[in-house]
This record gives C-alpha cells, structure tokens and sequence, in this order.
C-alpha cells in the first residue's frame, strides 16, 4: 500500500485526501518511508523535514474530519532544490560554504503559496554547487542517481529534484534553471519540466545563481500535476523585482484542451548538431504527431556563447568575496569557472548583453509565424557518473558544459518551455523534447504536452528501485 500511494500522481492524492480515500498522513508517512528505504543510495535529498511535514498532514486531517475545505493540493508530498528557503534549514545552494549559515527565518515565496494550497513540504534537495552544472554531481554531498539506472547521471543544477520526482519520493519537486537546469534533468530522469516565463513566478527567498537569467518552476510525472504546481505558485511578489504584474490565466484547464489551430515548427540547424540519434528520434516523433513544419533559429550558437559569457559574469561577481575567502571550500571545478568569469573583459558582457536585445527581438519574430518551437532537450540520454567526455558530432566535449547546448538559447531570452519525456522503443533511458512557446504563453506549451500525453507519445514513470 506504501509504494501504491507513493506512486499516485499529484492529482490523484489531492483528491483522495479531499474525499477521504485515504489520509493526508498516510500518504506523508509512505512517502518519507521510500526516501528512508532508498535515498541513501540515490541522494536526493539534502535534508528531510519528516516532522514538519507529519505535523502538516495531521492538520489537513483534523480540518478534513472537522468538515473545512481543503486546498487543491491538500496533502501532495513535494521538495524543494536546497537553494529555496525552508524555515529552519540551512539554504545550501549545493555548497559546503553556505552550510555555516543561520537556518531560514522564512519559507521562500513559492514554498509559502504551496503551504497555502496544503501542499506538504518532505525537505530539500541536492543540486549541483551554486546551480553551476548540468550534471547532478555535487563534490560535497555526492552524486544525485538516476532512478533508472543509478549508475548514470541524473542531470543538474536540479538533480535531486529530478531525483526525487522520477524515484517516487516526492510527487512533485520544485527546482531553478537558468541555463536549463530544469529541462536537463527532466530528460534525463523522463519527466514533465516547466520552465516558465522570466519573471512569472516569484524568486523571493532563493538562493540566486544569475539573476538575469534564473527562474523556478515544477518537475511532475504528469502534465497535470506541473500545470496544479504551477497555478498554486503564480500571482505577483513585490518581494522579486523581476517578478511581473501581470494576469496569469490557470494553466490546469489547458491540459485538455487539444491543439486545434496551433502551428508548430521543428527547429533545425543548430538543433540538429551534435545531437545523438535518440535525441533526434524523439524529436522527430513528436513533429510527427505534431504535423510540424521545419524553423531556422539564426544566431542559436551564438545566444548560447553569449549565455555563457553573462553567466560567468554575473555569477562570479556574486561570489567574489568567497572566492577570495574561502577559495578552498568550493567545487574545483565551480570554483574555476568563477576565476574565468571574474576575468572577463566588461567590453564581452557589454556585447553579450547588447546581443540578447537582438536575439530576443529575433525570437519574437519566429514567434509571430509559429505557436510552438520543438527542440532536444538534451544531446543525449543519461551519461555515466562519474564521465567527463562525451562525443557529439565527432568532436569530443565536456559533459558538464554541454548536457544543456540546446536549453541555453531559450532561457537567455527568457521564454516558457516545457520539457516532455520520450521512451523511445527498446530504450531503457527516456529522454526529453523542448516545447518552447512564446513569452507568456505557458497556456500553450501545456495544451501540446497534454496533448501529447493522451495520445501516449510521452509518458513518465516511477522507477523501480527493487525491495
């Protein structure tokens, strides 16, 4: 009966818990009981906050029996990435430094609006140090697995959230991406990644990385479930000045709505290099089903090298004065990268920054032919833990640097994507598929990843992790 209720989607345990199915508690205790059983060997999980959350579910009960309303995710186990605030806990950012800070005074914005919803709060998740990675390795509380295959990657920065998503521990994660460190690892653990809109849902109370370029947003095992999150979270917060007023329409009725009038384009060029014949296929399959068209998207290699260039920027000139103080306690291979990005000529971030004007201009343009850019989400499925190379293209790269070449021109310009899983057949690896809309336009990424998911084309799965 655990695993069963461990295995439910977040749609179903909201209305389980509101009919009286089953208790809020139960469904918690079957939840923290997976994580005990099994996250030593995956380490998703930072910190696990079991008396919170049980504290939390007796309440939804008690209102429950007492014949109050509940909130549209009473009693849904989720975990937070550990750069979001959690009263109590440490914010770690993936870092051996930050674990000397105070605890959290507060909640993070987006946590306080799930808690509203009766959301129930499992703990913090490992992440790749200070959000700098793509591959879910962390250097000081150990890899993230995949629960597919524990001996492979399970992407990054977010990789305890895909982590926790895909092994059942949580039926929903929140994680950040700024160059893509939602979709990677909703690719490479095949799940359902939002991306949203730069500016749609708040970032009060999270552990910045670049703050020109982050965003947050829900990992799911379902369409539903990311579009429930998302319309929990979404409203203005003057506590983020990036966070915009503006309306947000509910995403939950799109999810159904079909895809009646929608023109989509496969993206090709640049999105076509180096990919690996999985990542194409599943590209192709999608289109397919889609009836897309083909798009060119000028200048993509570009946007991603200006991406980095303002990444490295930014980035380091938040860290500086760790690096000079406690250069020691970091990530060599952060750590380095932050050298690089201190060292930066202003002249190259000044052109960056003239150019991602330029590009976003460009994409708005596409965008006024076609409703729905397909692109991989990533190269390839799940590399090994643990490997530093990969050949894409017949050119030997770093993998850590190039698990997102095909997230990072879209999250420059800061536009809603939502990843959706592929298994293709006879793989035992899932991989994902960007469904990229225009700003604003989260509505219809959903509409076409329910779409999608109802014709079975995409699917996600709990993974099985054996007794």
């Amino acid at each position: 009966m655990a695993d069963q209720l461990a295995g439910l989607s977040a749609t179903d345990i909201a209305e389980g818990v509101r009919s009286g199915r089953f208790t809020a508690r139960a469904v918690t205790e079957a939840h923290l009981a997976r994580i005990a059983s099994h996250d030593l060997m995956l380490g998703a999980f930072t910190s696990v906050t079991r008396a919170r959350a049980l504290k939390q579910a007796d309440a939804i009960d008690a209102r429950r029996a007492a014949g109050e309303a509940l909130g549209p995710l009473a009693g849904v186990p989720y975990a937070v990435k550990n750069l979001f605030d959690v009263a109590g806990v440490a914010t770690l950012a993936g870092s051996k430094i930050n674990a000397d800070d105070p605890p959290a005074a507060r909640d993070a914005t987006l946590v306080e609006r799930l808690t509203s919803a009766d959301a129930v709060l499992l703990g913090a998740l490992n992440m790749g140090e200070y959000a700098y990675d793509f591959t879910g390795e962390n250097a000081h509380f150990g890899p993230s697995r995949n629960p597919h295959d524990s001996s492979r990657m399970s992407g990054g920065s977010s990789g305890g959230s895909g982590t926790a998503t895909a092994a059942g521990f949580a039926a929903v994660t929140l994680g950040s991406d700024t160059n893509g460190s939602i979709r990677v690892p909703s690719s490479l653990c095949g799940l359902f990644g939002l991306k949203p809109t730069f500016g749609r849902l708040s970032r009060a109370r999270s552990f910045p990385f670049v703050t020109s370029f982050d965003h947050l947003g829900p990992l799911a095992r379902s369409t539903a479930d990311c579009a429930a999150f998302y319309d929990a979270m979404s409203g203005y917060d003057a506590d983020d000045p990036a966070c915009q007023d503006r309306p947000a329409e509910p995403l939950s009725p799109q999810v159904s709505a079909g895809i009646g009038g929608l023109k989509v384009a496969k993206a090709v060029g640049y999105f076509r290099q180096g990919a690996s014949p999985e990542a194409l296929a599943a590209v192709d399959l999608v289109a397919k089903a889609l009836a897309a068209s083909e798009i060119d998207i000028p200048d993509a290699a570009r946007a991603r090298a200006a991406a980095y260039v303002i990444t490295n920027s930014e980035g380091a000139t938040l860290h500086l004065q760790r690096l000079r103080e406690r250069p020691q306690d970091f990530d060599p291979d952060t750590r380095d990268r932050f050298f690089a990005g201190a060292l930066l000529p202003a002249a190259y971030v000044n052109m960056a920054q003239r150019f991602r004007q330029s590009f976003r201009g460009t994409m708005r343009s596409l965008f006024s032919g076609v409703d729905v850019i397909l692109a991989p989400a990533t190269p390839t499925v799940a590399p090994l833990i643990g490997q530093k190379t990969f050949e894409l293209d017949g050119v030997t790269l770093p993998v850590r640097a190039n698990l997102g070449i095909y997230t990072q021109p879209f999250s420059f310009v800061g536009l809603p994507v939502m990843t959706v899983p592929v298994w293709l057949e006879g793989s035992a690896l899932p991989i994902g598929v960007q469904v990229v809309t225009a700003a604003w336009r989260e509505d219809i990424a959903v509409r076409v990843a329910g779409h999608l998911e109802a014709q079975g084309l995409v699917r996600s799965k709990v993974a099985h992790l054996g007794a």
